[in-house]
């Protein structure tokens, strides 16, 4: 960073999710955001309540939006809320930003983006955009949209007017960027690789019988899935993998978490009552490291089609506590990478439940092997630090604003 030259102007970071917020977008924003303070002056502009107060000394000023929150599976109310969150970022960044300015706005809501950088473009500002969810493709692999239907037609044509329009694309997937090569225009010298990191210590973390989380398993191997199930995973599929394994008595499924797919998953655990299965309320951030160390292995289950649509956020810390992961997903994911690269996991083919439940059998029956693969997660996981991260999203943002001191 020493030898890059910053831009003299300001930098305004556009995003829905700030701290006090507790979502993991809110907190990697948070973090990015402190960072950034190193090199200009940042003005985050946040839709979270309360976030005005952690704009104090030594730390980025906060703007605060109105931002209607509505609940996901209303998807009238909620397309309504994002509109209009994003028409108010527009005349916010649009008032406030000048033309030797630096805006750099996030994928959520994912209309965001076309106001924040149509504003800033205005103002003749330089545009970054951090991609943590990519659409019109990810509304397709949820089966919400067609690819050949009309929602989907407008927001490619959008999306190649935007990506068109930035001066930086920072992604967090290398499976992101041949999605992105497809709009033209769009050329591979724009995009960046910033992959996120743990937001929790790293280290291996023992197995523990006297763990609260594993009270009446210890003996068991247990499997786990936590965090959000967002419209891009598959909780039938984890299901069905328990069901199969019903029979075996040594292994036990743990899950704990939110979101749309966790109602499916609890409807489904309701109807079946199955013995091996464990559901639980979502834990608090003080338990998490306790919840996470519990299991023997973790599983994060995607649809099909999901590879560089859908972030890999949780991948980061469950490899922090040193377990080893099943995912499912395509084998060029971002998150099947680390695993193959690292022979840390399984990678098994999304939706399909009988070889989720045959490579738990087998991560079960080799148990020194899974807690070698565990501990080499430990390791791997230092290779992901915000440190490294920050200083390139310092780099990235700098060079953008720098490329264009004429607009």
């Amino acid at each position: 960073m020493s030898n890059l030259k910053m831009g003299s102007g300001r930098l305004f970071v556009a995003t829905q999710h700030y701290p006090p917020d507790q979502t993991t977008t809110a907190v990697y924003l948070g973090q990015i955001a402190r960072a950034l303070t190193a090199d200009r002056k940042v003005t985050v502009v946040s839709g979270t309540v309360g976030s005005r107060s952690f704009g104090a000394e030594n730390e980025p000023k906060v703007i605060e939006i109105r931002s209607w929150r509505s609940a996901k599976h209303a998807l009238v109310r909620r397309a309504i809320a994002m509109c209009a969150f994003a028409a108010g970022m527009f005349l916010e960044i649009l008032a406030r930003v000048r033309q030797n300015d630096t805006v750099f706005c996030v994928t959520s809501p994912f209309t965001l983006p076309y106001a924040a950088v149509l504003a800033a473009r205005l103002r003749g500002a330089a545009t970054v955009l951090l991609i943590y969810d990519l659409y019109p493709e990810a509304l397709e692999a949820a089966k919400f949209i067609k690819p050949t239907s009309i929602s989907a037609r407008l927001l490619r044509f959008a999306n190649s007017l935007l990506f068109r329009a930035l001066d930086a694309i920072i992604v967090i997937g290398r499976d992101t960027p041949s999605l992105l090569t497809k709009y033209r225009g769009v050329a591979p010298a724009k995009i960046h690789f910033i992959p996120n990191w743990a937001l929790i210590p790293s280290g291996y973390r023992e197995l523990d019988p006297d763990n609260p989380f594993r009270c009446g398993l210890r003996d068991k191997f247990v499997v786990g899935l936590s965090g959000n199930l967002g419209f891009t995973h598959d909780p039938r599929a984890i299901f069905e993998a328990a069901k199969l394994l019903a029979g075996n008595w040594d292994i036990h499924f743990l899950f704990s978490g939110w979101g749309v797919g966790w109602g499916e998953l609890s409807e489904l655990a309701a109807a079946e009552q199955l013995p091996n299965v464990t559901m639980m309320t979502p834990v608090a951030d003080s338990q998490l490291v306790d919840f996470l160390s519990a299991a023997d292995i973790w599983v994060i289950p995607y649809r099909r089609n999901i590879a560089g649509v859908s972030i890999p956020s949780r991948l980061y810390n469950l490899l922090a506590v040193g377990r080893p992961i099943i995912v499912c997903s395509e084998s060029y994911s971002e998150a099947a990478i680390v695993l193959s690269e690292e022979a840390i996991g399984w990678v098994v083919p999304p939706e399909e439940p009988a070889q989720l439940g045959r490579a738990i059998s087998n991560a079960a029956m080799d148990r020194a092997g899974t807690a070698a693969k565990g501990r080499q997660a430990a390791v791997v996981a230092g290779k992901y630090s915000e440190e490294a991260a920050t200083s390139r999203y310092r780099e990235v943002i700098g060079a953008a604003g720098n490329r264009r001191p004429n607009r």
